[in-house]
């Protein structure tokens, strides 16, 4: 099984990998991906090992040290979630029997089963994409499979949840603690960051003002991101009346992925984090701009989409070319009061308004 590339689209993958678990219970499922998604699939029942992909050595030195290893392990079948052509290549140099993927990226030749992209795309949740290949891998293997499937796309989802052990959770607590957290008062997330895409950020102004409203009224913030979204915590910091906890590039992923576990909510942008707090079972609040809720949006009844998308959104760039209305029109008062109602919703607690 080729993995995704981004912490989101990870965690979308889950109900399809869980549906494979189903479709070939018998089989020893290996995931070939990042070194960071061991941070969210650390002890995953529907999975049996996890090969690391080093992207570090370039494209085609990546490309052909992933395929020795694959061809030293022999594997019978790869499935490509990705629809990159390197993946694709990857397999068909290891020698895999079976290699079902997309028909995208002009990979088919090298694809024993190219699918075709499904016409619904776009229209439905990525978590049925990926879904659709188990689909598709079910009917190709007939009878051999524990069931049999339609060529329609699925109308509900295995789960998309996670779990982190106790003793992350612990772990946690205490991350929190040592930093001065106050764990007996409600503990919010704020992820004011996105890695791969300026575009989807709320103006810092504004987690700044939401972080305060939330301070304000007894909530203990948290401050959350990768490393290389440390500009964007300090330009909140510094518009912030109350100091809050700041872990910005001071966690793993799995230690984020605890953190969130202990949270009582998270507000992000349309990032990783939303998808990992989602499928943990937290309550998140989402503010979407330039990318398009209907396929990427959190997939959890416990996640809130702020919006109010002008004529150009979604336009699924990563820079705004013009003055970032779809994220500027979202206020901090209108975000505060999902938050607090979401606070409330889930956990009886009352947060003033």
């Amino acid at each position: 099984m080729r993995g995704v590339n981004w912490v989101g689209d990870a965690v979308m993958t889950v109900p399809a990998l869980r549906e494979l678990r189903r479709v070939l219970p018998g089989a020893h499922v290996t995931l070939s991906t990042r070194a960071w998604a061991e941070g969210i699939f650390e002890g995953a029942d529907f999975i049996d090992e996890m090969l690391v992909v080093d992207g570090k050595k370039g494209r085609a030195a990546s490309v052909f040290a992933e395929a020795r290893e694959w061809r030293r392990r022999r594997f019978d079948l790869a499935i490509l979630f990705p629809n990159a052509f390197a993946p694709a290549l990857t397999s068909l140099l290891a020698r895999v029997p079976s290699r079902v993927g997309y028909a995208t990226d002009g990979r088919s030749p090298l694809l024993t089963h190219a699918l075709p992209v499904p016409s619904w795309r776009g229209q439905r949740h990525e978590v049925f994409y990926y879904l659709n290949i188990i689909s598709e891998l079910e009917r190709l293997l007939g009878p051999t499979a524990s069931n049999a499937a339609s060529n329609a796309p699925h109308d509900s989802a295995p789960s998309a949840g996670l779990h982190v052990s106790a003793a992350r959770l612990g772990d946690a607590r205490s991350l929190l603690r040592a930093a001065g957290a106050r764990l007996d008062r409600t503990l919010v997330a704020l992820c004011p960051g996105s890695t791969n895409s300026r575009a989807k950020r709320w103006p810092a102004s504004a987690f700044a003002e939401l972080a305060d409203r939330l301070a304000a009224h007894g909530s203990e913030v948290v401050l959350i991101g990768a490393p290389e979204e440390a500009e964007v915590t300090e330009e909140v910091l510094g518009q912030m009346q109350h100091r809050p906890i700041v872990l910005t590039g001071r966690t793993s992923l799995a230690q984020s992925a605890a953190v969130l576990s202990v949270a009582d909510l998270l507000v992000t942008n349309d990032t990783g984090p939303a998808h990992v707090a989602a499928a943990l079972g937290r309550p998140v609040v989402v503010v979407f701009g330039p990318t398009d809720p209907v396929t990427t949006r959190p997939f959890s009844e416990l996640a809130t989409v702020v919006r109010k998308p002008p004529e150009c959104a979604p336009c699924m760039l990563r820079d705004c070319p013009i003055d970032h209305r779809c994220m500027t029109a979202v206020t901090a008062e209108e975000v505060f009061g999902h938050a607090r109602r979401a606070l409330e919703s889930t956990r009886g607690l009352e947060v003033a308004g």
